[in-house]
């Protein structure tokens, strides 16, 4: 019988900074969608001019690296805390 590998996951902490006009925009719906990436909100701080988003993504490195390029390209601010496996 052989024996089924586990899948390389990492979970990697990070801050967002999201720009007055991405506040309205639905950015982690959208993300969820497009990326095989869990995520959990941390903690976050919205006003009427920025949004800041403490968040943990867990999922396979790629697709964690794919998903935080998609924020940068979006106009996000991306900023990592900390990294552990």
């Amino acid at each position: 019988m052989a024996i089924k590998a586990k899948p390389i996951t990492v979970r990697e902490r990070f801050y967002l900074t999201f720009p007055e006009k991405l506040i309205n925009e639905p950015v982690l719906s959208l993300l969820a969608k497009r990326f095989d990436v869990m995520f959990n909100i941390r903690g976050s701080t919205v006003t009427s001019e920025m949004a800041l988003v403490a968040l943990e993504f867990d999922g396979k490195p790629s697709e964690v690296a794919k998903a935080i390029a998609w924020l940068k390209r979006k106009g996000v601010s991306v900023e990592a805390m900390e990294k552990r496996n």
